[in-house]
C-alpha cells in the first residue's frame, strides 16, 4: 500500500489552465510518480472560460474525461461534435489515431474536470468516441468503465475498471478485485476516507497491490474515484 498525498502532485498554473498531475506529465517529471500500472495519467484540471485544449493528436490510449462542474465542447477527426456536461463521462479510445479538441463550453464560468489515461492492451484498434450520463448510486460505488461493457458501462481495451462513489453520510465499502494481477487506486475527490489506518483528505490517494479485497470508510459527505488496473500494462 502506498499513500499519495495531494501536496505531492505536480501543480502547474498556465493562466488559462490550472492543473495538478498525480503522475509525471508534460514538464512535471518525478521518477517515483511515473504511473500506477496501466494508469498513466490522472490530471485535475480547471480551465478558464472560453479556453481549452485545441486540436491535438492521440494514438493507442484509453482517455476518460469526467467534468465535475461546467461543460466541455468536444470536436474530433471522427466527425463527432458534442458538449460534455457535469454528470456525464467521456471515453475516447484513440487506437490508430484521432485528433480532437476539448474547450470550455462557457464564456463566463470555468470548467473543472478529471482526465484519465489508461494504457490499452490492444494496439491500433479503430478509434471510437462515446459519452454518457451516469446516475450515481447513493452511498455506493457506481461502475463506469469495464473491459466488457457489462452493466451499461463503457468498454475499454484493458482489463481495467473505474467507478465513481458519492456518499452523503458515513459508510463502509468493500471491493473485490477482478484479477490477482490488478491493483486498485483510490482517489478522494471531496471529503474524508479512512483506509487501512490512513486518513485521506480531498485529493489524497492510496495505491494498493495484491489486495484481492479492499475496504474503506467514508467519514461524511464524500466523493471518490476508484480505479482497478493491471500493475503491469
Amino acid at each position: 500500500m502506498r499513500l499519495f498525498k495531494a501536496s505531492g502532485r505536480g501543480e502547474r498554473n498556465h493562466g488559462w489552465l490550472k492543473t495538478n498531475h498525480s503522475f509525471s506529465f508534460a514538464d512535471f517529471y518525478e521518477p517515483s510518480l511515473l504511473s500506477f500500472g496501466a494508469l498513466l495519467v490522472l490530471n485535475d484540471d480547471t480551465v478558464a472560460p472560453g479556453r481549452g485544449f485545441g486540436m491535438h493528436p492521440h494514438k493507442n490510449m484509453e482517455i476518460i474525461t469526467i467534468p465535475m462542474t461546467g461543460a466541455l465542447r468536444h470536436e474530433d477527426s471522427l466527425g463527432n461534435s458534442a458538449t460534455v456536461k457535469a454528470g456525464e463521462v467521456q471515453l475516447m479510445s484513440a487506437g490508430t489515431g484521432v485528433v480532437h479538441s476539448e474547450m470550455n463550453a462557457s464564456e463566463t464560468e470555468p470548467v473543472h474536470l478529471f482526465q484519465i489515461w489508461i494504457v490499452p492492451n490492444m494496439q491500433n484498434v479503430p478509434p471510437r468516441y462515446e459519452q454518457k450520463a451516469f446516475t450515481l448510486i447513493p452511498n455506493a460505488l457506481t461502475s463506469v468503465i469495464s473491459p466488457t461493457g457489462e452493466n451499461d458501462t463503457f468498454r475499454i481495451y484493458q482489463n481495467a475498471y473505474l467507478a465513481l462513489g458519492s456518499y452523503e453520510k458515513p459508510a463502509s465499502e468493500t471491493y473485490k478485485t477482478h484479477s490477482e494481477a490488478n491493483g486498485v487506486y483510490l482517489f478522494v475527490i471531496e471529503g474524508e476516507v479512512t483506509m487501512s489506518g490512513y486518513e485521506l483528505e480531498a485529493r489524497d490517494a492510496v495505491g494498493i497491490s495484491e489486495a484481492g479485497e479492499v475496504s474503506f470508510m467514508t467519514n461524511g459527505p464524500t466523493k471518490v474515484l476508484f480505479i482497478e488496473v493491471p500493475l503491469v500494462s
